[in-house]
This record gives C-alpha cells, sequence and structure tokens, in this order.
C-alpha cells in the first residue's frame, strides 16, 4: 500500500514523501521524494507521520480531547506521549505500555491531517496515559 509519508528524524531533518515500504519490524524504509528515493533508517527518526496531505496546514491546531462517541476509543488507551524536543501528541494505541522501541498511534483528533504516527521511543522524554483517566472507554 502507497502510503504519504512526513518522516521527521531525531537530528531535526524533515523527509516528505511517499513509502511502500514501511515495517517496523525492519531498520530502514524508503521515500520517494521530490528529488528521488530516500533511505531513512527508523531508528534515526522521531516519528513516521502518515499523512492525509503532504502539504498539511500549518495553522491547524488538533484537538486534544476525544469526542465520547468515536468509536477508536473502544479498546485503546488515550497517551501523551512527550518528545524530547519538546513536541507533544495526544492519541491512542492499543498497547500500552509498548512493548517494542517502536509504536503505532493514531491522533486524538479524527479530522488530523495524521492519519497514524510511528513513534520511536528513542526520541520520547515520556509516554503516559492521557490525564483525564487511562484506559479510554471499552465496549
Amino acid at each position: 500500500m502507497q502510503n504519504r509519508i512526513v518522516a521527521h528524524l531525531m537530528s531535526g531533518k524533515v523527509v516528505k514523501g511517499i513509502s511502500l515500504d514501511v515495517d517496523p519490524a525492519k531498520p530502514r524504509c524508503h521515500v520517494k521524494t521530490e528529488a528521488g528515493v530516500e533511505e531513512v533508517k527508523l531508528a534515526d527518526v522521531k516519528a513516521l507521520f502518515f499523512v492525509r496531505d503532504l502539504a498539511g496546514n500549518p495553522k491547524r491546531n488538533d484537538a486534544q480531547d476525544p469526542d465520547p462517541g468515536d468509536s477508536r476509543l473502544r479498546g485503546a488507551t488515550q497517551v501523551e506521549v512527550q518528545f524530547h524536543d519538546g513536541e507533544r501528541v495526544v492519541g491512542l494505541t492499543n498497547r500500552f505500555p509498548p512493548r517494542g522501541q517502536l509504536f503505532f498511534m493514531v491522533p486524538i483528533d479524527p479530522a488530523s491531517n495524521n492519519s497514524r504516527i510511528l513513534v520511536n521511543l528513542a526520541a520520547v522524554r515520556s509516554v503516559k496515559p492521557a490525564a483525564d483517566g487511562a484506559p479510554a472507554a471499552r465496549a
């Protein structure tokens, strides 16, 4: 499946493009950018943001609280991820605490440009259940 991704590296570099081979079990993926194909080592990423639109909207602020009727809450844990660079992301994950170096989460805002995020724990200051209470509603 073709994925539009924005790779934020721990070095501060950002790589935007299309990838067909993102797999957390593999050490790298390839991103087809406007300039060519770039290899991205997953150990070097802060996070891979799977996006709906590569341009995004930098002026948009995602919601930080879940809609109680959001079906994604069932079976998920609401978490707050604080990266070393100060960025904070609130989302949902199916596995808490994470079991590996990389874990997936989805943003709490279903209208976010991000459809899911692959987070590298090496770039994280903290990951904890969100302040309003750990596990989200369970069905």
